[in-house]
């Protein structure tokens, strides 16, 4: 099916079947209710926000067992917190807090692989790219600045770049 059917079938639908519609995706869908939680509820919105941060951190820290560090799975969930919200602190948040976890895994569990490090770098490459696009400089800065700080000794070049990419981009 393509949009302009689905417009052209919805346009044949009543007012209450709409709104039932939505309330059943709404139901069955969970993008479909953050999506809409995003939109309408000012209050709960931080919790989709945490539920992504949870998504996050569950690959490295689990409450249960060590951590799969499925780098997949967590930047699927930033990529799909990218479509749902449109706030810049929380994306940032996000964004952050996954390279956080990252050089936390690694200074709790020891040198990882160069695929690792290269993920952590380009996340963060992105995120203080996007933090000065959006003007969070003054938000985020001490936590870009710490998470360079934290990396001091780490393999693979890891401190050199992340240490490259802030001063290029935010350091003084």
């Amino acid at each position: 099916m393509k949009v302009n059917d689905l417009k052209r079938n919805l346009k044949n639908s009543s007012k209450e079947e709409l709104i039932k519609e939505i309330i059943e995706l709404f139901k069955k869908n969970s993008f479909v209710k953050d999506y809409y939680i995003l939109k309408y509820d000012s209050e709960s919105n931080s919790s989709v926000l945490n539920k992504h941060k949870d998504v996050v951190e569950n690959e490295f820290f689990p409450k249960k067992g060590f951590g799969k560090v499925r780098l997949s799975v967590a930047r699927k969930s930033i990529t799909e917190f990218k479509k749902l919200s449109q706030d810049k602190i929380q994306l940032a948040e996000l964004m952050v807090f996954y390279v956080e976890m990252g050089v936390k895994f690694t200074n709790c569990y020891g040198d990882i692989d160069e695929p690792f490090y290269l993920s952590m770098e380009s996340m963060y490459d992105e995120v203080v790219k996007f933090i000065i696009s959006a003007k969070l400089e003054g938000t985020f800065n001490h936590r870009c600045l710490g998470i360079v700080n934290d990396t001091t000794g780490m393999g693979w070049g890891f401190h050199d770049q992340l240490n490259t990419i802030y001063y290029e981009n935010l350091g003084e």
